[in-house]
């Protein structure tokens, strides 16, 4: 059966994108290789924790929604949205293989007049240079002349109920100013105001710019952390003052570490690309070091503490409380969690954990404990670190409960924890 729209992979940005096609009418069909995530679907269920609700995958299938696993299904589409995950590779650099194989499954079914429109975070140059030249090929179509190609990169927050794909403006470009009006056409259906940027590059640029912000700012405010507490400052007074400045300032906090599916990128280095500039970003690459670093930070602090009370790493029972990259959702993509439980492991810590969004926590492939009773954790354990501040934490109990806590969020009440 025709359709209107095929969303290629069903993952954070594939399936919110199905989401609002459905509500909005349009009839949908979901594409992705994984055969578990089409069982999923099909019961009902949401392949990824935290990006849909079971309810919610239900409404879609009864609204018309899809899923599927076979590529035939692309031929059939006036619109194909690839949301295929593009992951860091064992060299830090961003890894097409998913991209790629979208792409040729695409191409092979791939009729004139279709519009072709990418969501996934790729560096700039990725629509023209690696995702025309697999789509030619193997359609023998020209895009810009046969069918429409525009990249438009997610912007999702997962978890913000207030920001939803509908009232977030949605950047374009176009291969071809054609190009950007057919895609421009497509998500005004979705979106209440759509941004056209002057072509593929500065729309891919732009995701690049709003991630990279995003971890510079982060890395900013880490270093502060370190330097204030050495300094016996309290920084998240400092920043609840600095924040009052109503220009020139935008407020950040850190953590443990930084989690989520965008990912620093440096456009000076990358290896596809024959027209990279030669000047990396050298802020990112800080950025990202020092980023990287808060993980041994935290478990710095956490031996300092013990030490202070007496006690070791070594046989030390450690509470973790939450497990994710954001407060109140599932997601655990890149979440310092686990880094952080893996070398407390190493020290000989005997590791626990609590979330109320993950039943099931493990590090190294092996299960760790889940704590049942919250305060009885908290009460029995040797330390308490809080990784990230869900709503439905109670933190001024939890700071009378714990023995000793460290607060790596600044969520708890002045004076009630040591914070980060």
């Amino acid at each position: 059966m025709p359709a209107d729209l095929a969303v290629i992979g069903l993952g954070h940005l594939g399936l919110p994108l199905a989401q609002a096609a459905v509500t909005a009418g349009i009839d949908t069909v979901g594409y992705d290789p994984d055969p578990r995530a089409y069982a999923e679907l099909r019961a009902g269920r949401t392949p990824v924790e935290g990006v849909l609700t079971a309810s919610e995958v239900r409404r879609m299938l009864s609204g018309g929604f899809r899923p599927t696993t076979d590529a035939a299904e692309l031929g059939r589409v006036r619109t194909a949205v690839i949301c295929s995950p593009v992951p860091l590779g064992p060299d830090r650099t961003l890894d097409l293989t998913a991209l790629g194989d979208a792409a040729r499954a695409l191409a092979a079914r791939l009729r004139p007049h279709t519009t072709v429109l990418l969501e996934s975070a790729v560096p700039p140059g990725t629509t023209e240079t690696f995702l025309r030249p697999l789509l030619e090929e193997g359609s023998g179509l020209v895009a810009g002349r046969d069918f429409h190609l525009a990249c438009s990169p997610g912007r999702l927050d997962p978890g913000n109920r207030t920001r939803t794909l509908a009232n977030t403006p949605k950047v374009i470009g176009g291969l071809t100013p054609a190009c950007t009006e057919s895609a421009a056409a497509f998500y005004g259906r979705l979106t209440d105001k759509v941004v056209r940027a002057r072509g593929t590059r500065e729309a891919e640029m732009t995701k690049v710019l709003e991630t990279n912000f995003r971890h510079v700012n982060i890395a900013l405010v880490n270093e502060m952390a370190v330097l204030c507490h050495d300094l016996g400052v309290d920084l998240w007074d400092v920043i609840r003052c600095a924040e009052t400045k109503p220009f020139g300032f935008q407020p950040f906090r850190p953590g443990p570490g930084v989690g989520g599916h965008g990912v620093p990128v440096d456009p000076g280095c990358l290896p596809y690309s024959s027209r990279t500039p030669g000047h990396p970003l050298r802020m990112v690459s800080l950025a990202q070091e020092i980023n990287d670093r808060m993980p041994s930070y935290v478990i710095q602090r956490c031996a300092t503490l013990l030490n202070e009370h007496g006690k070791s790493v070594r046989g030390a029972r450690v509470l973790l409380l939450g497990v994710t990259y954001k407060p109140d959702t599932a997601d655990q993509e890149a979440a310092p969690a686990r880094e952080i439980a893996a070398r407390l492991m190493d020290m000989g810590a005997q590791i626990g954990y609590h979330d109320p969004h993950v039943l099931d926590w493990r590090v190294r492939e092996r299960p760790v404990p889940r704590a049942d009773s919250l305060y009885e954790a908290a009460a029995a354990a040797d330390l308490t670190v809080l990784l990230q501040q869900h709503r439905t934490y109670d933190l001024q109990g939890l700071a009378v409960k714990a023995q000793l806590l460290l607060d790596t969020r600044g969520a708890t009440p002045a004076g009630a924890a040591h914070r980060l």
